[in-house]
């Protein structure tokens, strides 16, 4: 490995992201392109760095450099140099030479410790010396950060957002506590943090290594659903990822619990570890509950009976014995559960609620947990619904924590209120949830209990099932015109462990049989481009047809079939502008999806200047511009909807060509296309085929092996979550028994 140092005299090319820059290095007998990471501001400074030549195919010899490290400046046309290069605020060219020929060899040293001195210089007064001594500390001490952190493999963006958030004591608490840029940087996770720690050589059983260790185990298990981990599975899964011992994992527990940074309890008869933020979670959700369940519900204006037949003649709807009984507990019960599969008349049943209570002169509220399932069952009910977020008002503070203006101290001014799609409420939403309805208040929660469970930690709407605290409606005749339905069939089918029936004539339902991954990938290609198109006419490829696949990765996953179909609908050409974020293109035209929430993102209707705010987690849409430099994109949804996009917020957008099972839910489409091949058994699930099959309106399409799609109707096992909700509320539900 060789070493250059000299000045870096002009940046070529620079990526924000990662540092990742092209750049021309003068040094005393020579001049070369240099390529590796740098600071964006490094252009006039000089550097030290460690790499070797290589010869570019294309651009010829290059240094690539793998370290970088700032150099101060030490000849007077060096630091002459470095400070008229713009780098440092206050300083041009002419106060640059005027304070080098004061100073001399002596001026860094000046600007570091003893910056008044500069007031000797002509044209710099009290104002511009406080902007130049802030400029160059920053400026210095930020290279420094980079430099530190690119050691480790850490982006310039990353070491930026520590800077922002340390100052100049960065590396010192860095080098200090390193286990903060896991805990406190998104993006940087605990094996990175632990891989510096150990290169700075903390103790491999240090308390921090451990406490961190501990956190990382449990923040792993509630990104997989769960609110809570048993002690000893906790110490043991600790113990083998940092190669220790399970006591001492169980000593540092103790002082964590003692210190209130995480929670042990009792749940099913052994210790239960928390985050803490859960327990507390689980513990309000069962005591919202237990007063919903007790309180004294406002009277209807008719007996329930007679409520049901006034409905019946009002609006011709003819309800099942099924769902009156249904309909019967939800208007009985302080909270109750609606649960079955499609076509059993969850969204009829919703319908004879709404005009019972609005015949009782009840205020009822409608939501869902995602905006597209917000905006299903608006288009099914004729009644304006929103999500639960928006029903909470919700906020994000700067900790980036969540914040809800309707809670215990300003609840819900209303008397009922009904969820669709609860099975994809998690703990913490249903804590806001909960906290928010005032006792007397009915809730009314309504969804397939088969489906999914919810992305984040919890299984609230099992829990509240299993519980018996709450009346419990499970729904199981399919309706004729439900019947005549392949998908509908099936989607029940499997449900109860059979095989679907496929490719019968007049079917909604078909299964092509493909080997290889390569060849599904091919004829998934043409399904979506010409094949489904040709037989449903009134289609539209990009809109109506949605493939969805159970994985990220692989030559199945969303990944690599979003390469394709954007390659495929929307390949590059001069008149399209592209723009690279996090290593996906997006491009003018491209099919894309909001994946969070973001209630502050404005957006316009066409032809009405008047701005209003909300774009929701599954909302899909399409790119109609990219504005490279002013750093924008403009994303239409609804078709007369558009949201402007800065470059920095596009983490909260993902090609939608083709999407995940779990990012399906709450949402129908016309024609749903999956591949099935080899997946991971935590994946390969019954409970994932069915909630894909159900996601589709006029045909559902599996192309894959015969074996795949057996063995995922076969593997009935879902995915363990530990939850404690549902023993509590079992616990409660004793007192009532």
């Amino acid at each position: 490995m060789e070493e250059k140092q000299g000045i870096i005299t002009d940046i070529i090319f620079h990526n924000e992201e990662n540092g990742y820059t092209i750049a021309i290095m003068e040094t005393e007998d020579e001049q070369f392109t240099a390529v590796g990471n740098l600071p964006s501001n490094a252009e006039g400074s000089t550097f030290l760095l460690r790499g070797t030549f290589k010869n570019h195919p294309k651009y010829g010899e290059q240094f690539a450099f793998t370290e970088a490290e700032a150099v101060l400046p030490t000849t007077l046309d060096e630091i002459e140099g470095f400070l008229a290069s713009g780098a440092i605020k206050g300083i041009g060219r002419k106060t640059a030479h005027s304070i080098v020929e004061m100073f001399g060899e002596d001026t860094l040293e000046v600007m570091k410790d003893n910056p008044k001195k500069l007031l000797r210089v002509t044209g710099i007064g009290k104002k511009s010396l406080a902007r130049i001594t802030e400029s160059f500390a920053e400026e210095w001490s930020f290279a420094e950060v980079s430099m530190f952190f690119q050691k480790y493999g850490i982006p310039q963006s990353r070491a930026f957002r520590l800077f922002k958030a340390y100052g100049t004591d960065t590396i010192a608490k860095i080098t200090e506590n390193p286990y903060r840029l896991a805990d406190e940087v998104r993006g940087i996770g605990f094996r990175k943090a632990d891989e510096i720690a150990l290169k700075l050589n903390l103790p491999p059983d240090s308390e921090m290594r451990i406490e961190s260790g501990v956190k990382y185990t449990l923040n792993y298990y509630a990104g997989d659903g769960s609110s809570y981990v048993p002690k000893e599975t906790l110490c043991e899964e600790t113990a083998q990822l940092l190669d220790l011992t399970r006591a001492q994992i169980e000593e540092v527990l103790v002082r964590m619990a003692v210190e209130g940074s995480i929670m042990i309890d009792r749940v099913k008869g052994e210790e239960a570890v928390y985050v803490y933020p859960y327990y507390e979670a689980e513990q309000k959700v069962a005591g919202a509950v237990m007063r919903l369940v007790t309180a004294e519900l406002k009277p209807l204006d008719t007996d329930v009976d007679s409520s049901i037949d006034m409905t019946e003649s009002r609006t011709g709807i003819r309800l099942s014995e099924e769902q009156k009984n249904a309909v019967r507990s939800s208007l009985t019960s302080g909270m109750s559960v609606i649960t079955g599969g499609p076509g059993t008349g969850k969204t009829t049943i919703i319908h004879a609620l709404l005009d019972i209570f609005d015949d009782s002169g009840f205020k009822t509220m409608l939501a869902a947990p995602t905006g597209r399932a917000a905006k299903r069952i608006t288009e099914t009910s004729g009644r304006e619904a929103s999500t639960i977020h928006r029903m909470l008002e919700y906020s994000r503070g700067e900790d980036e924590n969540m914040a809800f203006g309707k809670n215990e101290d300003d609840p819900l001014k209303c008397d009922a209120v009904i969820v669709d799609e609860a099975s994809m409420i998690d703990l913490m939403l249903m804590k806001a949830l909960t906290a928010a309805i005032t006792p007397g208040t009915r809730l009314i929660l309504v969804g397939d209990a088969d489906q999914l469970p919810s992305v984040g930690a919890g299984d609230v709407l099992r829990d509240v099932m299993e519980s018996g605290i709450a009346g419990v409606s499970r729904l199981t005749a399919i309706f004729r015109q439900a019947e005549e339905s392949r998908i509908v069939v099936n989607a029940h089918r499997i449900n109860q462990g059979e095989y679907p029936s496929v490719n019968g004539k007049d079917s909604d339902f078909f299964f092509m049989r493909r080997n290889t991954e390569p060849q599904m990938q091919d004829l998934i290609v043409q399904l979506v481009t010409r094949r489904l198109t040709a037989y449903y006419t009134d289609l539209d490829p990009l809109k109506d047809i949605q493939v969805m696949t159970p994985v990220h990765k692989g030559n199945v996953g969303t990944q690599a079939l979003n390469e394709i179909l954007q390659q495929t609908f929307n390949p590059p050409a001069p008149d399209k502008p592209e723009h690279k974020s996090r290593g996906r293109v997006f491009r003018t035209g491209d099919k894309v999806m909001q994946i969070k929430n973001d209630y502050q993102l404005t957006w316009k209707r066409i032809g009405d200047d008047k701005a209003s705010a909300g774009v929701f987690n599954g909302d899909v849409g399409y790119i109609t511009a990219i504005h490279p430099k002013e750093e924008r994109m403009t994303v239409l949804y609804d078709e007369d909807k558009y949201a402007d996009y800065d470059f920095s917020q596009l983490d909260e957008l993902e090609l939608a060509y083709a999407i995940t099972v779990h990012k399906s839910q709450g949402s129908e489409f016309p024609i749903v296309v999956m591949p099935l091949s080899w997946f991971p058994p935590m994946l390969a699930t019954r409970n994932l085929l069915y909630t894909a099959v159900t996601r589709g309106k006029r045909a559902v399409v599996l192309v894959g092996t015969e074996r795949a799609l057996k063995g995922m109707v076969d593997n009935d096992r879902n995915k363990l979550r530990y939850s404690g909700l549902g023993w509590r509320l079992s616990q409660l539900q004793q007192f009532l028994a």
